[in-house]
């Protein structure tokens, strides 16, 4: 058998790796010092990668619904297929969580069925945890076409076990490439029936963190692809030709990995950033106004466009639920928060005087710099694959 090998990068992309490097060691040196809002960040930032990974598959999901999920509460407007997908989605990434640092785990083909098993366990008849037994087509929803058609069935299981013994066997090659080759090689082999691109973003999401790059929730490149949807498929497409095709070079594969981890390594360190002006904003709202020090979590979710539930606040809170009543009003009345709904289904958005707030502190934000600012005109205009 014979999976996609890893190319050697160019000079071009040793610039980049060591750029990124250094990102992730500022961004792991700010996070040794404890920063009260370095909880919610984290929070977010988990979310914005379920968010996306769900996305690309087509599920509309909120970035409230995907916390909703971390947080083990009830969907807010997601419907309960979509809801299902997000948790099973949450459950896969908690095991991504609690392995990465665990001197025990073995990365091998039982773990991952077991990490297909707790995406999709919620639908039996996709044969959670179980490899295909037919052929399998990725179809685009839009030409009515099938755009690419996996290996045959009963290659599989070699693949996949190829693929384990390399990622075994392969530790001289820099983290970020080996687990953008492991995505690549685990989408192409497709070997579930249903929910192979969500296991093979969370699979490069698990070697990165076990190749030390950092916690997965600021290492993953999820909510990154999930905003370039198109770019991910055009790069996909033009890989793999349509079919099988393990002999094809995956340089441009490996560079577009490179660029999502550099842009969204950026975009990491510019919310760090932004997150401790906008707590010193809130301090000041507070003092100003008389208000307690624990409302400043709720003005940051409402900050980063997440809707406030009460049932929440008073959990996280750890305070009764005529003290969160009290407090939510003080926040209306001031225009911090604004309450939707009625009482039963209520919660609370962005009010406008904390928009203004946001605004002001937003205002002169970082510019975001390509590594790579040829790739998007070279992806828009490679062909695609048709059948």
């Amino acid at each position: 058998m014979r999976i996609f090998s890893t190319p050697e990068p160019d000079l071009e992309d040793q610039r980049v790796l060591e750029q990124i490097h250094a990102f992730r060691s500022e961004l792991a040196d700010v996070l040794r010092v404890p920063r009260r809002w370095a909880g919610g960040l984290r929070r977010s930032m988990l979310a914005r990668a379920i968010q996306g990974s769900n996305s690309i598959e087509g599920y509309d999901v909120k970035l409230d619904d995907a916390a909703a999920a971390l947080d083990d509460e009830e969907a807010l407007s997601a419907d309960n297929r979509t809801f299902a997908e997000i948790r099973g989605y949450r459950q896969a990434l908690g095991y991504v969580l609690a392995m990465a640092k665990d001197s025990d785990f073995r990365l091998d083909v039982s773990a991952v069925r077991g990490m297909h098993f707790m995406m999709l366990g919620h639908d039996l008849a996709k044969s959670p945890g179980s490899y295909r037994q037919g052929v399998v087509y990725v179809h685009d929803e839009a030409t009515g076409e099938n755009v690419y058609e996996g290996p045959p069935a009963e290659d599989v299981p070699g693949l996949v076990s190829e693929l384990m013994d390399r990622l075994a066997a392969d530790p001289a090659t820099d983290p970020l490439v080996q687990a953008a080759m492991a995505h690549l090689n685990l989408v192409m082999i497709h070997p579930f029936r249903d929910g192979n691109g969500r296991m093979a973003r969370a699979l490069q999401t698990l070697v990165l963190s076990r190749g030390g790059i950092g916690e997965p929730a600021f290492s993953s490149i999820e909510e990154w692809l999930g905003s370039n949807t198109e770019e991910y498929y055009a790069v996909l497409a033009a890989t793999g030709a349509g079919g099988w095709h393990p002999e094809r070079s995956a340089e441009l594969w490996i560079k577009f990995n490179l660029r999502a981890h550099h842009i969204q390594a950026q975009t990491v360190r510019r919310r760090y950033r932004e997150a401790g002006k906008l707590w010193q904003a809130f301090d000041e709202l507070i003092e100003r106004h008389g208000l307690a020090d624990r409302v400043a979590d709720e003005l940051f979710d409402a900050s980063l466009g997440f809707r406030i539930r009460r049932a929440t606040y008073v959990r996280r809170a750890g305070i009764e639920e005529r003290t969160a009543t009290r407090d939510l009003s003080k926040l209306t009345e001031l225009r911090l928060l604004r309450p939707v709904g009625e009482t039963k289904g209520r919660h609370y958005v962005m009010g406008q005087a904390l928009a203004d707030v946001v605004q002001k502190v937003l205002s002169n934000r970082d510019a975001i710099a390509d590594p790579y600012p040829w790739m998007r005109a070279r992806l828009a205009a490679a062909p695609r694959p048709t059948r």
